[in-house]
């Protein structure tokens, strides 16, 4: 025998449906919550069609729902049951197939316990957990850049209100040093009221591995930039207010963004195709982790052209 479970998963709950094999449907299908009883009665259903199916355990078939599908497939894992995680596009293909156009969650299960024995499917394997953990820092990381670039856009357009002549100052206006000095410093009063030794100091302070020489150098510069300043009198506190809110705010994220970067490489530098991918000209570390997350069991493909129409880059005729 060939047992199989189809999960149609939904928000917190799932409709199950078995065949003990194909052809054979094993009693009504019935629902499920994502909670820990009901995942219990889960567990129980797959035992009793081990049971009948003569001891030969069932895979479990379900397709992949964003989010929702996660608590279904860590509790299959913590079992140690067989699960295939099925691309909602094959399966729509399935369901298209079929002459009647039934939409039910009922229908769906069976439907994907029909789809165990049509298509050729491979069950999730181990270092699918792996790939998932790589997806899910490499999205954070993207999700995390962008709203750091938008932060950027805000502070840029209100230094240009405040302190415009700030950005020469150092090489780089977001580089850690000078987010801090900004910080402290936000106005052309606040450097000009005290002695260029405060403002070497400080500098210095936030950058031990420089020199003194390029903290005064740096001291100076900061000193010119607010006698340039149009701005020697701010009318707006809320300027200034919002300028160190936004400051704080990109230090954070450029500190969250290090720990994801750092967290990342540890991760792929396990997988092997991690390096091997970087000796493509013009891949560096962050775009090797991404592809490698979001392309996930390279085996899966037996061809480029399918690993090309996955990536949907394939051009139409």
């Amino acid at each position: 025998m060939n047992p199989v479970v189809g999960l149609d998963v939904s928000k917190g709950e799932s409709q199950v449906q078995a065949f003990l094999e194909k052809g054979k449907p094993y009693r009504k299908s019935f629902s499920i919550e994502h909670t820990i009883d009901g995942l219990g009665k889960l567990v129980e259903f797959l035992q009793e069609v081990e049971r009948q199916a003569h001891g030969h355990p069932p895979s479990v078939v379900l397709e992949s729902t964003g989010h929702y599908h996660t608590p279904v497939i860590q509790f299959l894992e913590e079992k140690k049951y067989v699960y295939i995680v099925v691309n909602p596009l094959i399966s729509h293909r399935a369901k298209s197939s079929s002459l009647r156009k039934v939409k039910t969650d009922a229908v769906d299960a069976y439907h994907l316990c029909e789809l165990y024995y049509k298509e050729d499917l491979e069950p999730y394997k181990k270092r699918g957990i792996q790939l998932l953990n790589l997806r899910n820092l490499t999205r954070q990381q993207e999700t995390i850049a962008e709203i750091s670039a938008n932060i950027k856009l805000q502070l840029h357009s209100l230094l240009d209100q405040v302190f415009p002549e700030y950005r020469g100052v150092f090489g780089s206006l977001y580089s850690k040093v000078s987010l801090l000095t900004l910080r402290s410093f936000p106005t052309s009063e606040a450097v000009l009221n005290v002695d260029e030794s405060v403002l070497v100091e400080k500098i210095a302070s936030l950058c031990k591995s420089r020199s003194e020489k390029w903290a005064k150098e740096k001291a100076q510069k900061l000193r010119e930039a607010a006698l340039r300043n149009p701005f020697q009198r701010n009318l707006y506190e809320s300027h200034i207010f919002n300028l160190e809110i936004l400051t704080n705010i990109v230090l954070q994220y450029q500190e969250h963004l290090s720990k994801i970067s750092t967290e990342i490489d540890v991760l792929a530098k396990e997988i092997e195709e991690y390096q091997i991918i970087q000796s493509i000209p013009g891949i560096g570390e962050k775009i090797a982790a991404t592809i490698i997350s979001e392309v996930g069991e390279i085996d899966r493909f037996n061809h480029p052209k399918k690993l090309v129409a996955f990536a949907g880059v394939d051009p139409s005729v």
